[in-house]
């Protein structure tokens, strides 16, 4: 992600790489003038996890050639289910992040906030669901592979509903 810059001509950000996420600006890349919602979601990194306290790092891992073509599948979906979407941004940061630190932003604008609520939500449980991204955490007591592993499905094929 040298940079970590939005597009000058497109209405898809979509990266994955080392560099610390631009959540300001890809919430102020997202804002449009004929988009009054724009929705910003930020997954950080947390002192637990399921089954682990004292968690003190993440690292995360990814099949880079592929993970920005899966984004584009998710932006797709999202594009059919949600055709009004002004802008979205996929970002993604791989390597070693501590505590408070930003692994994935995901933004929605639409006309209206149900629209870019709904959309958003989509994309970040489409992204988990479907991109080649692991997680490695490391706890005071120890370091192992993320307990969240599953099969990877088509982003067609991802659920809203089911929480996350």
């Amino acid at each position: 992600m040298p940079d970590v810059l939005p597009p000058a001509d497109a209405h898809d950000w979509l990266e994955v790489g080392p560099d610390p996420l631009p959540v300001a600006a890809a919430y102020e890349w997202a804002v449009l003038p004929g988009c009054g919602a724009v929705v910003l979601f930020s997954g950080t990194v947390r002192d637990h996890a399921d089954g682990r306290d004292d968690v003190v790092s993440l690292t995360y891992e990814a099949y880079e050639e592929q993970v920005v073509p899966r984004f584009g599948a998710i932006a797709a979906e999202t594009r059919v289910r949600w055709p009004m979407v002004g802008r979205l941004v996929l970002l993604h940061r791989t390597g070693r992040l501590e505590l408070g630190e930003s692994s994935v932003i995901v933004v929605a604008s639409a006309p209206h906030r149900g629209q870019a609520f709904e959309a958003a939500r989509f994309a970040i449980d489409a992204l988990k669901a479907s991109a080649p991204i692991w997680k490695h955490e490391e706890w005071a007591g120890g370091a192992d592979w993320g307990t969240g592993a599953h099969e990877v499905v088509e982003p067609a094929h991802v659920d809203t509903a089911r929480g996350g």
